[in-house]
């Protein structure tokens, strides 16, 4: 006679202070397996566990046919050989509230901040989305949106809670003014409104897009009070809702085409870098009067389009695109290799690389 093997049922605490140990990419493909699990990943009790004790992940998201996608970069450095890849390992899917279609909706532009992702649609919508928990917010506007606006999303320190950036560049005036609105999560409206003159960003590719480091946001810009089209670095602070002008490196190109911002994978590092390829520096110190202190790091002797840091105390990896809209990267080492992405058709383009940091970060803590 056989026996019974008994069923053990595990408490609930118990189960979010295991899960609370693993990766939010997992976590995030545990929620298609029932209706139970995908509660759970989206339980506050767990968003703060996970917060304390999950490991941290740094990984590369990338836009193709306005889907976002997950991209692993991995070197592995062997006695007598190198084995390297970049592949597509799998597809954050975002519906349509208004649809009933099954469709993704379509993105036109992601920003990133603290494992969140700010996207904006085709049909000029803005969303707030967490792809790990799935949650999201759509964001009204007081206005229509419109294909122009510049968005960032970023972190106010002070009040502890998330903002958005809508910056609008009124080009009917002389000279040149940025209009800007600051939506809060907290009051769940477009709080501030003001004019920022002397300064523009131009319509140039992905540069637009800015970059998000400690919960505020950089991009090179040009000025109009000064020499005709001097750059400078441009933040936004919001915890301080305001523009600040902050140093570059003094031994940096001051052309505005020839070099771009980066952020590092692992410590999430401003870094600057030449694209013609022969400097990269990064921001070792970043203070709050604006000076930042900047360190030269590798130099390089190709052309560069984009570039993302995947940062290793022992040997640094940086990834980077030869021509826009390719699907072959460079990717150096200690050595340069030339690979392509392993895709599901050779058709598909990545616009960019982002550096992401998953997490279960709730949107609604910040209400």
């Amino acid at each position: 006679m056989m026996k019974k093997r008994n069923t053990v049922y595990l408490s609930e605490d118990l189960i979010v202070e295991i899960l609370s140990r693993v990766s939010a990419v997992s976590l995030a493909r545990l929620r298609t397996t029932s209706k139970r699990w995908n509660a759970l990943v989206k339980d506050e009790r767990l968003a703060k566990k996970h917060s304390a004790y999950a490991p941290r992940q740094s990984l590369v998201i990338t836009l193709i046919d306005s889907r976002v996608y997950l991209m692993n970069v991995s070197i592995l450095y062997g006695i007598e050989k190198v084995d390297l890849s970049a592949k597509l390992t799998g597809q954050f899917s975002l519906k349509d509230p208004l649809s009933n279609s099954l469709e993704d909706i379509d993105i036109r532009n992601v920003f990133h901040c603290d494992g969140l992702l700010l996207c904006s649609t085709k049909d000029n919508r803005l969303v707030v989305w967490n792809p790990c928990s799935g949650e999201t917010r759509w964001i009204q506007p007081r206005s229509s949106y419109k294909v122009s606006d510049i968005y960032a999303l970023g972190y106010d320190n002070t009040s502890s809670c998330h903002k958005i950036l809508r910056m609008d560049r009124s080009e009917d005036r002389i000279p040149i003014q940025t209009e800007y609105q600051v939506y809060d999560f907290t009051s769940k409206s477009w709080l501030v409104d003001g004019v920022a003159g002397g300064l523009f960003i131009p319509s140039i590719g992905t540069r637009r897009r800015g970059l998000s480091v400690k919960g505020n946001t950089y991009w090179l810009a040009l000025t109009e009070d000064g020499p005709p089209f001097d750059m400078f670095l441009l933040s936004f602070d919001f915890s301080t809702d305001g523009f600040r002008r902050q140093s570059l490196p003094t031994d940096a190109p001051r052309t505005y085409y020839d070099v771009s911002l980066s952020v590092t994978r692992e410590e999430q590092q401003l870094c600057m870098f030449n694209i013609h390829g022969s400097e990269l520096w990064i921001a070792t110190k970043m203070e709050s009067t604006g000076a930042i202190s900047w360190s030269k790091s590798h130099r390089f002797h190709f052309r560069i389009d984009e570039m993302t840091v995947l940062a290793d105390q022992e040997k640094p990896v940086f990834v980077y695109r030869f021509k826009p809209k390719s699907n072959m990267l460079h990717i150096v080492g200690e050595h340069i290799y030339i690979i392509q992405v392993d895709q599901h058709s050779a058709d598909c383009k990545c616009p960019y690389l982002l550096t992401y940091v998953p997490s279960l970060v709730q949107i609604q803590q910040s209400i």
